[in-house]
């Protein structure tokens, strides 16, 4: 079957997912995420496109961009291939690291921009990894706070407010609230997550030291977290039995 065209941005800006073959790992360690950052930026001043968001996952990559002067396509082929070929040197292996084609969607207005930049920076939160955005070193996030060369924050931060003092602080609460659109995602490679995984993640979401202690938030917090708890591969029967919460309950609020 013939691959469908991609779907061309009128802005330019698309949400794009790359993501390990057969879900290979792509970064073992901190050398390897920096790595890749710097192939980011020397191919940012070849292909001129404007990078507003990123996240760098164990297995897989999302990035929010802008396109420059030529094709992303182009721009992903000389991402993939420098450090596929760093990768190959360094781990001694040959062959493809990334699946053979990346996912993207268009970006047509602010608020899906600011919504899709919010969900990328959530995605440690959502896999368990951390307890807030700002607390993943290799994501964009401190990037807004702290401005570096890789990542155009200007554009986005101006969208919260012209002076950037007053775009910073509505940034950081703009974070708070967790991600309600659904976006590219792993969808496909989902697998069932085993109880320790599951409760990890339900401790690292909530800040408890039990999952048991989710019984014990007011409805509207519990809520709130029983649906994270869904949005993160939570199944009700799981939800139930490591929280001591009526499926019932759970169906309700979810």
């Amino acid at each position: 079957m013939p691959r469908t065209s991609r779907v061309r941005s009128k802005t330019g800006i698309y949400h794009i997912m790359l993501r390990g073959i057969n879900r290979q790992t792509i970064f073992e360690d901190s050398e390897d995420a920096q790595k890749f950052l710097y192939t980011l930026g020397d191919i940012k001043k070849i292909s001129g496109y404007e990078l507003y968001a990123y996240c760098l996952m164990t297995n897989h990559i999302h990035l929010l961009v802008k396109e420059g002067h030529e094709d992303f396509g182009k721009s992903m082929k000389r991402i993939g291939a420098k450090y596929v070929y760093w990768y190959n040197l360094k781990y001694e292996r040959t062959g493809h690291l990334f699946q053979d084609r990346f996912k993207s969607e268009a970006i047509e207005n602010e608020e899906y921009l600011l919504s899709a930049m919010r969900y990328i920076h959530h995605n440690p939160v959502t896999a368990g990894m951390v307890n807030d955005p700002s607390n993943y070193p290799w994501s964009s996030y401190s990037a807004y706070l702290n401005p570096n060369k890789l990542v155009d924050t200007d554009f986005v931060l101006n969208n919260f407010s012209p002076d950037n003092k007053k775009a910073v602080l509505a940034f950081e609460k703009f974070h708070r609230d967790y991600p309600s659109h659904t976006f590219l995602d792993m969808e496909g490679d989902k697998k069932r997550l085993r109880d320790d995984e599951a409760s990890n993640i339900i401790i690292n979401l909530c800040g408890v030291r039990s999952t048991k202690d989710v019984k014990s938030f007011d409805k509207v917090t519990r809520d709130q977290y029983l649906v994270k708890f869904k949005e993160s591969g939570l199944s009700d029967r799981q939800i139930s039995r490591l929280t001591g919460i009526g499926r019932v309950v759970i169906r309700n609020a979810t």
